[in-house]
């Protein structure tokens, strides 16, 4: 399952894909908004707006540290110190995705005040100290990774007392079985979905208390319907998904619509406050 996972996410000079696409769309490079590269790098559903809406229920104070874990090529991470005014680490298990990041933060101009730190690595092992951060926030990382309990405490381990742990995830929901393939996964090995209860367990044993839980499936069908629309009208841009996916990239859409208006899969944000303080 690990390999299929690391295959997943392995894209080779992908900064030098994103640049041809960039200059493709009559962009320079070095002097992009984050706008400019939201198609490549805000691929969670819902996109940078959804992003916004949680950390606003989490009121989290600027200047606070943050860890953005499964950071990707940085998009939530640039989103963050930009927009929010927080200090972010990014950690995420792909070199290749780690090396674009920060490319893409020196042609964003946000590489030079040590608002946001990269760093390849595990969550089952994250190389930061015991209660660092003020907050954690996982989007769409949790269904890749098998031990979920060791993830849950890894995350309590980092969090400083009374830190808040923010999730957007995607979980198994009661319908069929998911179609594939979808950001991901290319297919079901290295889909590592658990039930929505499941999730609140693992967060229990670890020792966080619930503060919010919302069901956002019906506006992630919504914003999935709207993408595929967007899609069909315009066609795939120069800076697109499969730049990192390839062609895979092509079917996501059409089969994330279907998965969540057929409740195969379920789109669920929580926020937990850390209670155990060890």
């Amino acid at each position: 399952m690990k390999n299929s996972v690391k295959a997943h996410y392995t894209c080779p000079d992908l900064g030098a894909k994103i640049r041809r696409g960039l200059e493709k769309a009559g962009k320079n490079p070095e002097q992009i908004s984050l706008r400019d590269l939201a198609p490549v790098d805000q691929l969670h559903t819902g996109g940078a707006p959804a992003t916004l809406e949680l950390l606003e229920h989490a009121g989290l104070d600027k200047g606070m540290t943050i860890l953005d874990a499964g950071c990707g090529i940085g998009g939530t991470s640039r989103l963050l110190a930009q927009n929010l005014g927080l200090v972010v680490h990014g950690i995420d298990l792909s070199q290749d995705f780690i090396e674009t990041a920060g490319v893409l933060n020196q042609w964003c101009g946000l590489a030079k005040d040590g608002t946001i730190n990269f760093k390849q690595g595990s969550l089952l092992a994250m190389p930061y100290p015991d209660h660092f951060f003020d907050a954690v926030l996982c989007q769409h990382v949790l269904l890749n990774i098998k031990d979920k309990s060791k993830a849950f405490a890894e995350f309590s381990r980092v969090l400083a007392p009374r830190g808040k742990l923010i999730l957007h995830e995607i979980v198994d929901g009661p319908g069929p079985d998911p179609f594939y393939p979808v950001p991901w996964a290319g297919n079901a090995s290295a889909s590592m979905l658990c039930s929505r209860q499941d999730l609140g367990g693992y967060a229990k044993t670890a020792g966080f208390e619930l503060v919010l839980s919302a069901d956002k499936t019906k506006d992630a069908a919504l914003w999935w319907e709207k993408v595929n629309a967007i899609k069909k009208n315009r066609g795939p841009g120069p800076l697109n998904p499969g730049l990192v996916f390839g062609e895979n990239a092509g079917r996501f859409g059409a089969n994330m619509e279907r998965n969540f208006k057929e409740q195969a899969v379920l789109c669920v944000e929580n926020i937990w406050i850390k209670s155990n303080f060890s």
